[in-house]
């Protein structure tokens, strides 16, 4: 048997900009892809802790170091500047793993900076 776990986790990212006019996806610091093991192209769940809705898309790389978060095409009109959100990325586990599987947390700050 297998399990769906949670592999990654960016905890409380702020959404420094929505784009409407770009085809699709969510754009994330690369330092933060890198500390959380999240490839570009790869299916995200981004929760909005400010207004509660869930929103899956794909990654895309924005520059290291810019704290960017940014919503593009239709994820665009799902949250805004200043929201505060979580991006998981999952990954299918054999169940004897699954047991003792750990994801990897990034904890940021107000910046999108890393805390822990």
């Amino acid at each position: 048997m297998f399990r769906i776990m949670c592999k990654s986790k960016i905890h409380r990212a702020t959404v420094t900009e929505a784009n409407l006019a770009y085809e699709g996806s969510i754009s994330i610091d690369k330092t933060l892809l890198k500390a959380a093991d999240i490839l570009p192209f790869e299916k995200v769940q981004v929760l909005n802790i400010n207004n509660g809705s869930r929103v899956e898309t794909y990654v895309m790389e924005a520059p290291a170091g810019s704290g960017v978060i940014c919503l593009n095409g239709a994820a665009a009109r799902w949250g805004q500047p200043g929201d505060l959100v979580i991006i998981i990325a999952y990954e299918v586990v054999e169940e004897k793993k699954a047991r003792k599987y750990q994801p990897k947390i990034v904890l940021v700050n107000e910046g999108n900076r890393i805390k822990k």
